[in-house]
């Protein structure tokens, strides 16, 4: 495989698929095999705007109210137009729907909005500077612009197609799946059972058969109206859409993976509705086991260590003795007080009674950073490459700790394999969920959407969920940090900078939360 030289990372604008051809050395750098870039688009925002048509209304009577009640319906109707959060909403249409600082093109980006998301606005247009269909004051902070991006129409196909956005918080935000093989077509309307033997062959039926009973658990609703109507799924500005056949846009890439908004039940068999509101058929997948690792929270500011491996002895102290009481399961995080029993290589002693043996953990070392936020009390995070170990510090606390897989080209040259990078960096940028693939046609093609809980904090480097593998606590990706669904989901609800509710995503060019990666 070759790599050409690295491409930097600079949010807020977005990395576009197939922009300058063969995928640079960055590209490579997030997970085992993968890549990383952009599903979306980046277009000025209000290059189509709407038109609202306009009615002659009759002159009303004048009374004249006492100066007092005028001023304070003035105040309360100037709040209401211009403020959100009295009852008018904006709905995203595109894939990504950026909210900017000022109201016009010219500003700094904030983050952006999924496609069917809702967000509260202004009753009144702030102007329209570069946006044609006019800008928009949204919550919590920002502006958006009305046009192929967002929607002032709550009924846009878009908003009807899309019934949720994702479980923020939860450890997958999703209900994911991986791709079978031969990977699943990507249906755009309701299939019916000629198009499915058309487009599938003569036994699909066969394939529906033979997953029935691994399918059987995961709940089904109805067909929207529409759907069932006959309509096609409306495309979101800046999804990636290929060649359109008559029912499909032709099959999903080999080791492809999706998080789907909901599942439908259609011709006796389940389908998939994607994030980029493709209905894929679920027998020709396979559903994601979610990772049981998980982190530890850090109640007493103790050292953080997890057990090597499944069986670790656990003791109970009586005076002077010792007595074994059972195991610990592998890959469990454990909070140290600081006793000792027989020296650096004997017992430990954990917050919860009960002692282990050195031998059968890793221990987090409990260090400052170079940068000094932990002598002014900020947060920060600690990457050991050694130890494939993570903890989330504020101040000089340890808060939470976590394993990790860092890049399986361990301390190398991270320019010249396929190392995590090593320094001192902020984070830039967080998705909710974003898609990663591979370089298409390659030995290494993959096409994973909707990865979850990605930070940027370096170039194309940045923490995230992990899916895909349960390696963690070994070295596993070509240069991020992976971590499990769980510790991936509490990191990014604290680091900074924060995503508000329904957003999707945020950048910070002056930096977020502190990332320090050592050995």
């Amino acid at each position: 495989m070759t790599m050409s030289g690295r491409r930097p990372f600079t949010p807020p604008a977005p990395l576009n698929r197939g922009e300058g051809g063969a995928l640079g050395r960055s590209a490579w750098l997030c997970i085992a095999l993968l890549t990383v870039t952009a599903c979306e688009h980046h277009d000025p925002p209000g290059r189509v705007g709407l038109t609202a048509a306009t009615a002659t209304l009759p002159r009303p009577v004048a009374v004249e109210p006492t100066p007092t009640a005028t001023a304070s319906a003035s105040a309360s109707a100037s709040a209401a137009d211009a403020e959100p959060g009295h009852g008018a909403k904006l709905a995203s249409i595109a894939m990504r729907t950026w909210i900017y600082d000022q109201p016009k093109a010219r500003s700094s980006k904030l983050g952006y909005l999924r496609a069917g998301a809702l967000v509260d606005r202004a009753e009144a247009s702030a102007g329209t500077d570069g946006c044609e269909g006019g800008w928009y004051r949204v919550a919590p902070r920002g502006y958006a612009c009305i046009g192929k991006g967002a929607s002032l129409s709550l009924e846009h196909p878009i908003v009807q197609a899309s019934p949720r956005g994702p479980a923020r918080g939860s450890p997958l935000p999703y209900r994911y799946v991986m791709s079978d093989s031969p990977p699943p077509h990507l249906y755009f309307r309701l299939p019916s059972e000629a198009d499915q033997k058309r487009v599938e062959g003569a036994t699909y039926r066969t394939n529906v058969a033979l997953h029935a009973q691994a399918l059987e658990a995961i709940p089904t609703e109805e067909p929207p109206p529409f759907l069932l109507a006959g309509q096609p799924l409306p495309q979101p500005y800046g999804s990636d859409k290929n060649l359109a056949y008559s029912v499909h846009r032709g099959r999903a890439r080999e080791s492809s993976a999706f998080g789907l908004m909901r599942v439908l039940s259609w011709t006796d068999r389940k389908f998939g509705l994607t994030t980029e509101l493709d209905l894929i058929p679920l027998d020709r997948t396979k559903p994601v086991k979610e990772s049981a690792v998980k982190g530890i929270v850090l109640k007493t500011g103790g050292t953080p260590a997890f057990t090597l491996r499944s069986g670790t002895s656990k003791y109970e102290r009586t005076g002077k003795q010792f007595r074994e009481i059972g195991t610990v399961p592998g890959r469990t995080g454990l909070e140290l007080t600081g006793e000792k029993h027989g020296g650096d290589s004997g017992l430990l002693e954990t917050t919860e009674g009960f002692w282990v043996p050195a031998t059968g953990l890793v221990v987090a070392e409990v260090k400052d950073d170079r940068a000094q936020h932990a002598e002014q009390g900020r947060k920060w995070i600690s990457v050991s490459i050694k130890k494939q170990l993570l903890v989330a510090y504020e101040g000089k606390t340890p808060v939470y700790a976590a394993l990790v897989s860092t890049g399986r080209g361990g301390m190398s040259d991270p320019e010249e394999t396929n190392a995590t990078v090593r320094g001192t960096f902020l984070i830039r940028a967080k998705h909710v969920s974003g898609t990663m693939d591979g370089d298409e046609g390659s030995d290494e093609s993959f096409d994973l959407r909707d990865v979850p809980y990605i930070q940027y904090f370096h170039e194309g480097y940045a923490l995230h969920a992990a899916y895909w593998h349960d390696d963690f606590g070994k070295e596993r990706s070509h240069g991020c940090v992976n971590l499990a669904p769980t510790d991936a989901a509490w990191l990014f609800g604290w680091t900074d900078p924060p995503v508000p509710e329904e957003w999707h995503g945020a950048v910070a060019p002056q930096g977020g939360t502190l990332v320090y990666v050592h050995k």
